[in-house]
């Protein structure tokens, strides 16, 4: 068979859709569902020097790739918008790579490229390899890409296997790259097998490389109540204040619940912390018109003064717990006035709490 001498390219690419909210602390935090990020790198191969290629998006010149291996280092290119766009790395005047991407929302899709030359080839497929990036996150999509060399004419056949077989290939069945979701994959690796061939049924010219990639699965942070305001008993005109700030939250996050914790002073009245969180509760419903399911009080015993704990809840978090100071056995009640009643100021709401 005669041989050629052409160029090609290895391509080690990963297209990879990452959330990422948990991983370091910086890219747990959410971007917006508008965009995603292309991330390049070109590592060396073999003896050859590390070079920088130029990158399109879409024909637009975006720099050059990184050189180096690790992705935390690799070159990053923020809020690409959503949809379909053309990501090309200029290898040389005449060779190229082209790959069409789907960009999520949020989601890094990532490309590990490595370019050889003078790589010597005949009709036969040959010096077949599978590249994919080495670890990613539980809930990425892949882009496991392959090349070959191959100088004949006839149309190639690629037969991709995947497994375990909870990752599921998503798009590219039967062509040279494949994107697979790893979504419920958890810590173990994904093993991506092709086989290559020209439909010869000559054994030599049945090409067969993998690539295999480990899923790390990092849980996400546990949902907890947040506190929202705590107070002492005021006068129930700078109540209302705290409460109306407790009636806006809940309006900005539709899914939370508004929990009110009333302590009750030492020396204050019998059923004092009853009292004051119902009194609380039916202003957030009567006056500020907020869901009556998504109000719910608590006495949570004794401190030294009438106390409020004003909290929200977002769904799925446990109640908050409440923090007594003082045993139920520690309690006088009615022993002094200045707990039992609401601070007040000067001339006004002498009423309040009567």
């Amino acid at each position: 068979m005669r041989r050629v001498n052409i160029k090609y390219i290895v391509a080690l690419i990963f297209a990879l859709t990452c959330f990422t909210a948990q991983a370091n602390a910086a890219m747990k935090e959410r971007k917006p569902k508008d965009y995603g990020r292309i991330r390049v790198t070109t590592p060396p191969i073999g003896t050859e020097p590390a070079v920088a290629y130029p990158i399109l998006i879409d024909g637009k010149d975006f720099g050059l790739t990184s050189t180096v291996s690790d992705v935390r280092q690799a070159r990053i290119i923020d809020k690409v918008p959503v949809g379909q766009h053309l990501v090309e790395v200029i290898f040389s005047p005449t060779k190229r790579f082209s790959q069409q991407v789907t960009v999520q929302g949020g989601k890094v899709h990532c490309f590990c490229l490595t370019y050889a030359k003078n790589i010597i080839t005949q009709p036969c497929p040959t010096h077949l390899t599978v590249s994919a990036p080495s670890q990613v996150n539980d809930g990425d999509v892949i882009t496991f890409s392959s090349d070959v060399a191959y100088g004949g004419t006839s149309a190639l056949n690629y037969t991709w296997t995947v497994s375990p077989a909870s990752a599921k290939i998503v798009s590219g069945a039967g062509t040279p790259n494949i994107a697979v979701d790893t979504a419920g994959v958890g810590n173990q690796s994904i093993a991506a097998i092709l086989v290559v061939d020209d439909g010869s049924g000559v054994p030599q010219c049945r090409q067969t490389a993998q690539a295999v990639t480990k899923v790390v699965f990092t849980p996400p942070p546990p949902i907890v109540p947040r506190k929202f305001d705590e107070f002492p008993n005021l006068a129930f005109d700078d109540q209302k204040a705290r409460l109306d700030n407790l009636a806006i939250e809940l309006a900005n996050q539709p899914d939370a619940t508004g929990y009110i914790i009333v302590y009750q002073g030492r020396t204050s009245r019998t059923g004092q912390a009853d009292r004051l969180a119902e009194r609380a509760r039916d202003y957030l419903v009567r006056t500020r018109g907020v869901d009556p399911s998504r109000i719910m009080v608590a006495n949570g015993g004794y401190r030294e003064e009438d106390e409020f704990e004003l909290w929200i809840v977002p769904q799925g978090a446990p109640a908050p717990t409440a923090s007594p100071t003082l045993q139920p056995s520690d309690a006088q009640p009615g022993a002094g006035r200045q707990s039992t009643t609401p601070r007040r100021r000067r001339g006004r709401n002498r009423r309040d709490d009567e």
